[in-house]
């Protein structure tokens, strides 16, 4: 097609007779014009014909975008010489866009071509389409079903209200969200960031109403800290049906009852458990013999079921009061929460809950303060059941309640481990079986489920709380470490490898970011947040067989 094109113009060109043969160079024009007439025409023709294919590369893209828009927009019955006249016309709009802007910038000079040749309208052959109907089709659904993005005049009336030299200068926008479907005002902070913040938030609730959600973030890429201290921030927007959870759905009420009714037979389960040495031996046998394939009567455990429900209560208790300590601790911030989500286990009787928010957080505050709530509840209420277990197992009075568990059940937790050595003494622990109350047992159960909670990764309330206090970077990096100490068994012990594929599968995602994500929580949060870590390090560590041995805690040579 070019080569087609360069000829005729060639052609036309040679045969028309130069009005000045002796013109000299022309800047406006760009083209110089020849003293001598003898090598004016190849000159000339090559100048005019290196301009023409500068220009004919955006009329082509043009071209390519209107051809495109034609082909999905166009009825099946249209005619060829119709669509060709839309070509035309649509490639001489193209063209005369490009000649004003060519005008516009110096660029472009009447005299440049003769009134033949600049009127005149290549023929150009289709070659194809920028996208085919299917990609088309395909960004369009795309689009319909991605999330609703910010009004582009609603930034505008935003950036001229909004923002200004005493609170925010905005000096860039750049998009903002996890689909870029809201927008970043990077600038220059004015005042003091929390004050510019909440006189921004009230401004921009006067202007738009309830339409959007204003964040405050820490500025990405900065190149250095704030000159008042602390790092740089930004304000993002996003639409508040878009960046704020969706309600609870029948279905969610649902599933959460049936996990609750799981949990409540797993309880049980674990209180039945707790009573092997009652249990009849065809029962203990099916469970602890890998060979056994008959199962017996079940009918065997209903007089036991009675016996196990405090042991069930009492695990099912802490679960609730975990709950409860998240729900008085988002109350007073005004925080909405989901229904817990209980996810039971046969060794723990439960694995806790999971619970999310269902309001955006004000701060990082309210997130370490809710996050650590929920555990400290739940650890208060165990270690009160550990303790006065503990106590009641050296009790004469109380015999009759006791039940046997193996010694080393206690290896495996080094904090539990001790507590329980130090007060039952060495005679009573280092042996085959040892005599607890099943408040003993309620209430280790209880201290293991919180300290797998309060690990710091993921979405878990562990996770959560270091997101708030150090970061979304320090919780990258405490959770790698988590995660490798749990494939290797180190953290939980046997229960390392179930509990790190539930979070791999339903809590790895970090929370997502408060309102006010830049100002910091304190010092004494971090501080106890640390405390806090330590003790469930200490908690999920198994005691090794050399201090075991040396401290009585069970019958390591007989393992």
């Amino acid at each position: 097609m070019g080569t087609l094109m360069s000829s005729s113009f060639s052609t036309i060109i040679c045969r028309l007779p130069l009005k000045n043969p002796s013109m000299e160079y022309s800047h406006r024009n760009r083209i110089p014009t020849l003293k001598s007439s003898g090598r004016s025409c190849a000159f000339l023709c090559r100048e005019i014909l290196r301009k023409r294919r500068r220009t004919s590369t955006r009329d082509f893209g043009k071209l390519m975008t209107i051809r495109c828009s034609y082909s999905n927009n166009d009825d099946s019955n249209d005619s060829s010489d119709e669509v060709e006249d839309k070509e035309n016309s649509s490639l001489a709009t193209a063209r005369k866009e490009d000649t004003e802007e060519r005008r516009s910038n110096g660029d472009f000079d009447s005299e440049d071509l003769p009134a033949s040749i600049s009127s005149k309208q290549p023929a150009i052959s289709p070659i194809g389409t920028a996208y085919n109907n299917f990609q088309v089709d395909s960004f369009k659904l795309m689009e319909l079903l991605g999330p609703e993005k910010v009004d582009l005049l609603d930034v505008k009336i935003i950036k001229e209200k909004l923002f200004g030299y005493s609170t925010f200068w905005v000096t860039r926008e750049e998009l903002f969200g996890d689909l870029g479907e809201g927008i970043l005002f990077l600038g220059n902070l004015r005042g003091k960031r929390e004050e510019v913040f909440d006189k921004l938030q009230n401004q921009l609730s006067e202007i738009m109403g309830d339409k959007y959600n204003l964040f405050m973030v820490e500025e990405p890429n900065s190149e250095g800290p704030d000159p008042r201290g602390g790092p740089r921030v930004s304000f993002g927007m996003l639409r508040k049906e878009v960046s704020e959870p969706g309600p609870t759905t029948l279905w969610q009420y649902v599933i959460a009852l049936l996990l609750f009714l799981l949990t409540i037979g797993s309880c049980v389960e674990l209180g039945i458990a707790s009573q092997i040495n009652r249990l009849p031996p065809e029962i203990v046998k099916y469970f602890t013999d890998p060979n056994a394939i008959e199962p017996p009567d079940m009918q065997l455990l209903l007089p036991f079921v009675e016996s196990a429900l405090p042991l069930a209560y009492g695990v099912l208790g802490v679960q609730l009061f975990h709950e409860v300590g998240h729900f008085l601790a988002a109350f007073p911030r005004r925080v909405k929460l989901s229904i817990p989500y209980f996810i039971p286990n046969i060794t723990l009787g439960s694995f806790g809950a999971i619970t999310q928010f269902k309001s955006i957080l004000p701060d990082k505050k309210a997130k370490v303060d809710i996050s650590m709530a929920g555990p400290f509840a739940g650890v208060v209420l165990s270690f009160s059941m550990f303790t006065v277990g503990l106590l009641l197992s050296s009790n004469p009075a109380v015999a009759s309640d006791l039940v046997q568990v193996p010694s080393m059940l206690f290896q495996g937790s080094l904090l539990l481990g001790l507590i329980s050595r130090s007060t039952l003494g060495y005679a009573a622990m280092h042996a085959a079986t040892v005599s607890i109350h099943p408040l003993v047992i309620a209430g280790w159960c209880g201290l293991t489920t919180s300290a797998f909670n309060m690990l710091p990764v993921g979405c878990l309330d562990g996770g959560r709380a270091v997101q708030g206090a150090f970061g979304k970077n320090a919780l990258m990096a405490f959770g790698l470490a988590t995660y490798t100490l749990l494939g290797l068994g180190v953290l939980g012990g046997p229960l390392s490898l179930p509990w790190g594929l539930y979070v791999l599968i339903c809590q790895r995602t970090p929370e997502k970011p408060c309102l006010n994500d830049v100002t910091e929580v304190g010092t004494w949060r971090r501080v106890i947040l640390s405390v806090a870590i330590f003790l469930v390090v200490l908690t999920l560590l198994p005691v090794w067989d050399e201090l075991a041995e040396e401290l009585g805690i069970g019958l390591v040579t007989t393992f």
